[in-house]
């Protein structure tokens, strides 16, 4: 076919400003032939391993031994490698030094006579592991991963092996100089720190960083230095990027679980708040106050004294009545949001120690009140009022905090569509009936549903902390993130109410039953998980919801598999506060080329234990499903993205040919 410039010009006419600059990136058809035979070559590599974890809630020292251990596919990986080779005890103390190198080459080299044949040993086996879990990934993507202290050496050495005769002397002599110039230490270190990135291709958090656990602070450090990692907001996250935002209720709420919880670490050690003006406060305000329904619930190895304890009882009662407080002035700001039952305080019979709910009167288990005034019982006395300024100007001004939550909102969203997987970390709102459940939104009461809901509340969410010249759209958003923490129609929440107040003043059970969204009764049928797979645009053959926050009680027989393992609830209990309930410690979703495997946790002791004694976090997997040819990169997002791209490079190439565009 002969092609006049008129019918080239018709050919390539949309596509032509791209190709353009795409032909500066490509110049020639060298360039662009080599590319399509890379991206080809890639899309039949074996699938990465994805990692999902959830409701860490600050247990940074296990939630880190997960990470080093890769949920135990490290072990499996040395066994892999010398299963057949090395003695039980080897294969322990290589893996707690491929855990933690630092700490355990000084205790292992300790002990050793010849330390220079134990390193060259040591650098074998790491080497030989390496190659073992680097296999699957092409040589840019490893080179990528390198340490640049030792980039090129690792290079070499693994793709060399020493039984080759013409490299042998040279493979060897490498080994030998390490050693030699001393650098032993430092290459050990880093060849071990690079596979504990090879084994997990990319990290999914299903929310709920914060509360409850000793350090979220140290949580969020990891995750921001790690190679690829995506965050699903749960409702304790989205309470401290309110917070962040300055929402003074999410300042006082954040800062009360932290006291419940004897958590003040977090808020002072981690993001530097300044508690003193809480404390003396508290003590002026509340110093005659026993406090005892505010003691706090010690669930870290800190210990504190009667004195400490009394305290942080005193800071605790004081912000939670501040938080009451400014609940009452969001709900009557926001008559919208539909929570007028959570506004108590008007309620009380302030004389007589008593509250009037539903027609009912209570007697009150703490009557002391020497903050509110009666008639105005949600206004804040200017003593609490220059406190919450303090705070919250702690809170604003917090550079490590506002670096984590700029990190939250980069790396996070409502939700995530991944590989065929759907991952939130709460409910889609449901009708009784199964069907999505419409929920109106703002003063003009627009109704949204399912996909849709979520996307507006995020956006709005962004705008709550963003939205810095733009005062009333940025209110709004705070009022938003604080309605997620605990609203009724909140998809993070996913129940009618929040009986915080209840809790605290109020000994009748039936007041303190908050009633889970119809979600939690339905989302064991599949009917209701295809019906979702359809809202989000995925295939209900081939996909998984992925949730937490709800914690598995394993102990009672619950299964964290519903609907025939369409759905995966894998909040196993990381924070300490849910193992006496679920009955272990956690799960890891591990996605490989293989398939699905459910791994769960059994508590873990310490750090210290793990790195002296080696005791490894014993870890129980199930196979949820095994893929009868193993899945490449080509059956993943990435490779539909690789596809367009090699679609792209053989248009640019076609257009070359035809001198459309003209190559280099």
């Amino acid at each position: 076919m002969n092609y006049t410039e008129d019918n080239l010009s018709k050919e390539f006419e949309n596509d032509l400003g791209y190709l353009k600059l795409l032909s500066k990136q490509y110049p020639s058809i060298a360039d662009a032939c080599t590319e399509i035979i890379n991206l080809q070559a890639i899309l039949n590599l074996p699938k990465g391993t994805e990692h999902f974890l959830s409701d860490i809630h600050g247990e940074y020292e296990s939630f880190s031994h997960v990470l080093r251990n890769a949920s135990g596919v490290i072990k499996r990986k040395i066994g892999d490698v010398f299963g057949n080779s090395l003695r039980q005890e080897e294969l322990k103390s290589l893996a707690t030094l491929i855990y933690y190198p630092e700490q355990k080459l000084e205790l292992l080299i300790k002990d050793e006579e010849n330390v220079d044949d134990w390193y060259k040993i040591t650098l074998y086996r790491l080497i030989e592991i390496c190659r073992h879990v680097s296999s699957k990934y092409t040589r840019s993507k490893v080179r990528k991963a390198l340490p640049k202290d030792f980039a090129y050496i690792i290079e070499e050495l693994l793709h060399e092996k020493p039984n080759k005769v013409d490299k042998e002397e040279y493979y060897n002599e490498i080994i030998k100089t390490i050693i030699r110039i001393g650098r032993a230490k430092e290459f050990i270190v880093a060849i071990s720190k690079l596979i504990q990135r090879l084994v997990i291709d990319t990290l999914h958090i299903i929310g709920d960083i914060f509360d409850r656990g000793p350090r979220a602070d140290i949580v969020m450090d990891t995750l921001m230095n790690y190679h690829s990692v995506d965050i699903q907001w749960g409702n304790h996250d989205i309470l401290w990027m309110g917070a962040a935002a300055g929402s003074e209720v999410c300042i006082a709420t954040a800062l009360r679980i932290c006291a419940r919880y004897g958590n003040l670490s977090t808020l002072e050690d981690g993001y530097g708040i300044n508690l003193l003006p809480l404390a003396t406060f508290a003590m002026e305000v509340y110093g005659d106050d026993e406090c005892l329904q505010f003691k706090p619930k010690i669930e870290s190895d800190k210990v504190y004294s009667d004195k400490e304890i009394n305290l942080i009882a005193r800071m605790h009662k004081a912000i939670s009545i501040i938080q009451f407080k400014l609940e009452g002035e969001v709900i009557d700001r926001r008559p919208y949001f539909c929570m007028k039952d959570r506004v108590v305080l008007d309620k009380i019979n302030y004389e007589q120690g008593t509250i009037n709910l539903n027609g009912k009167t209570y007697k009150l288990k703490d009557n002391k009140f020497p903050t509110i005034n009666p008639k105005e019982p949600y206004k804040l006395i200017p003593e609490e009022r220059e406190l919450l300024e303090k705070i919250k100007s702690s809170f604003l001004n917090s550079e490590k905090l506002q670096k984590h939550v700029g990190f939250l909102f980069a790396n996070g969203s409502m939700y995530l569509k991944y590989n065929s997987n759907l991952l939130y970390h709460g409910c889609i709102p449901l009708n009784e009936d199964g069907n999505f459940k419409k929920v109106k939104i703002g003063a003009s009461r627009k109704e949204y549903t399912g996909k849709a809901l979520l996307d507006r509340l995020e956006i709005l969410v962004r705008e709550g902390y963003f939205y810095k010249n733009n005062p009333k759209a940025k209110l709004y958003g705070m009022d938003i993130t604080w309605y997620l923490w605990n609203g009724p129609d909140s998809p993070l929440f996913g129940k009618d109410k929040m009986a915080t107040f209840e809790r605290y003043f109020i000994d009748e059970k039936e007041l303190q039953i908050e009633k889970k969204d119809p979600y939690f009764d339905l989302e064991d049928h599949e009917r209701i998980c295809n019906m979702i797979f359809k809202e989000f645009g995925l295939n209900p053959k081939t996909s998984h919801i992925i949730n937490g926050h709800v914690p598995v009680k394993i102990k009672k027989g619950e299964s964290p598999i519903k609907a025939n393992g369409k759905l995966l609830v894998i909040d196993g209990g990381f924070s300490r506060a849910y193992q006496a309930q679920t009955g272990i410690a956690g799960y890891t979703l591990i996605y490989n080329s293989y398939g699905l495997s459910l791994v769960s946790h059994e508590p873990f002791e310490s750090t210290q234990k793990a790195i002296e004694e080696e005791k490894d976090i014993l870890s129980t997997s199930i196979v949820l499903e095994q893929e009868v040819e193993r899945k490449r990169v080509g059956d993943t997002d990435i490779g539909e993205e690789l596809k367009i791209q090699i679609k792209d490079l053989e248009k640019l190439l076609d257009a070359y040919r035809k001198g459309v565009i003209k190559a280099k």
